[in-house]
């Protein structure tokens, strides 16, 4: 069964991102928590089950890419190669509804990048908890967007997530309302920008 907290949406409690944190670390937690693109699902990056459950709840194939869920942009840099044209575009949108698929970089584990194109993807969200979750982390989460596999849209109910994935989660974080539509996503891979799912963030840019 699913811990469950309820945190403050704009001042999260201290306590309260320390407990998941130490879940995280601690006992391998599978967190279900709230972004400014809907609830998502994470797991610390030397987590040796968070992928593949992720994608026995999403029924993922080996071809998804994960998202590695960032604090600030400056943390980018050891995880993905950004050309100068990249570097600026993500700059500029960040934090925000976007996600970004670029190359990794060495310090990014073979098992969470693209296995054929070595590629990863990168989000710094807009949101409180989300922030003080990371700063306290230390490194970036992975994360998967959490949508269901028979549904177009995130989760954004804490307590239906709670109801829906007791027994598949570890940890449910409820922070009030969240966004209810998924990131915008821009592959960056190449040397121009392609945009491959367009949700919450303006796709125009990217255009």
């Amino acid at each position: 069964m699913a811990r469950y907290l309820d945190v403050h949406p704009d001042n999260p409690q201290p306590h309260a991102v320390a407990q998941v944190v130490r879940l995280l670390r601690e006992q391998d937690a599978l967190l279900a928590y709230p972004t400014d693109s809907g609830y998502a699902l994470g797991f610390t990056l030397d987590s040796p089950t968070g992928r593949d459950r992720v994608r026995r709840i999403r029924r993922l194939d080996d071809r998804h890419h994960f998202s590695l869920v960032c604090a600030e942009f400056s943390q980018l840099g050891q995880f993905v190669h950004l050309s100068n044209s990249a570097f600026r575009a993500v700059k500029a949108c960040t934090p925000g509804p976007y996600t970004f698929i670029l190359p990794a970089t060495r310090e990014v584990p073979r098992r969470l990048a693209h296995p054929k194109k070595r590629t990863v993807g990168v989000r710094i969200p807009d949101h409180p908890f989300v922030a003080a979750l990371l700063r306290e982390l230390g490194e970036p989460l992975v994360s998967s967007t959490l949508m269901l596999p028979d549904s177009e849209a995130a989760m954004t109910d804490g307590w239906h997530v709670k109801e829906v994935l007791d027994h598949q989660v570890d940890v449910v974080v409820d922070a009030g309302e969240c966004g209810a539509r998924p990131t915008t996503v821009v592959d960056w891979s190449q040397d121009e920008p392609e945009v491959v799912r367009v949700g919450a963030g303006d796709p125009s840019r990217f255009e």
